[in-house]
């Protein structure tokens, strides 16, 4: 029996997408059509949904979407020559390189050469150095989904215990510097774990907000949660195209507040994503 207050992403999301259509109406209205740019290498399936997603979710915010999509074959000189030709192109305001890329590229070497301003995932290193040094610019969608969720569900957060587990680049590292920053939606007492650390849950169980952010399905079990925590499944692995979140669904029974299997962190991903692209074109069009 589940008594925990479940935190759907959706509301969130659409919140955040009604600031980001009127943002993008306004630009329109100066005759500036705002663009969110893709780049997907091979044939993946799920990249290629992903890829669906975004560019559906650029019509019905008024965003162009132009799309490159290049052969499982290609060279790093392919890739990043698409990526240069976006940064030069002022049509295009942001970008994306779909992860995973065929594993004879190097993925970080193309994140490198996409231009810090057009940099809507907010994981150039430059932008990461902005989020370390506390410096506006771009944030990392999972972790800025992951703040906007709890603040739109009335979750306290200032000056209690978040615990991670999972030190990945995209989620947990930033994550940790986002909620320990002074603001009044952060402000807490942010713990990385990480598998590496054999007794991790000794950690999980005094979270006040637990987050997974391992990508190891069904590491959270309802043992590792300290009944009436928060907790929030970022972490998610595929197979196929069924999703095999972090968090056992059994924990439900434990947790105060949840987030639902499917609906949670991802839908606040995106929505994220829009608006670094929004705020990336009013920055290269000052009114």
């Amino acid at each position: 029996m589940s008594n925990a207050k479940l935190l759907p992403g959706t509301p969130v999301a659409e919140k955040i997408f009604a600031d980001v259509t009127a943002r993008a109406a306004a630009l329109r209205a100066r005759g500036i059509a705002p663009s969110l740019a893709t780049i997907l290498v091979g044939d993946d399936d799920a990249s290629a949904g992903y890829i669906r997603i975004k560019q559906k979710q650029a019509t019905e915010l008024g965003f162009d979407s132009p799309h490159t999509h290049l052969p499982a074959s290609a060279t790093q000189s392919d890739l990043e020559a698409v990526v240069t030709g976006y940064n030069a192109d002022p049509g295009v305001h942001g970008m994306l390189v779909q992860y995973p890329v065929p594993k004879h590229l190097d993925y970080d070497a193309a994140l490198l050469a996409i231009d810090p301003a057009k940099d809507v995932d907010g994981m150039h290193p430059l932008n990461l150095g902005k989020l370390a040094a506390g410096v506006p610019g771009p944030l990392p969608c999972t972790p800025a989904g992951i703040e906007e969720l709890l603040a739109f569900h009335e979750i306290p957060v200032s000056g209690r215990e978040v615990v991670i587990l999972g030190r990945g680049a995209t989620l947990g590292r930033p994550l940790a510097m986002l909620l320990a920053q002074k603001r009044p939606t952060a402000n807490a007492a942010v713990t990385v774990v990480h598998t590496g650390v054999p007794d991790w849950d000794r950690y999980t169980r005094r979270a006040d907000i637990l987050v997974a952010a391992a990508g190891v399905p069904g590491i959270i079990q309802p043992e590792h949660v300290r009944p009436g925590s928060v907790v929030v499944g970022g972490g998610v692995r595929y197979s196929g195209r069924k999703l095999l979140p972090d968090v056992d669904e059994r924990c439900e029974e434990v947790a105060g507040a949840i987030t639902p299997r499917v609906g949670g962190v991802g839908p606040t991903t995106v929505a994220v994503l829009f608006r670094n692209a929004v705020a990336a074109a009013e920055a290269a069009n000052p009114a």
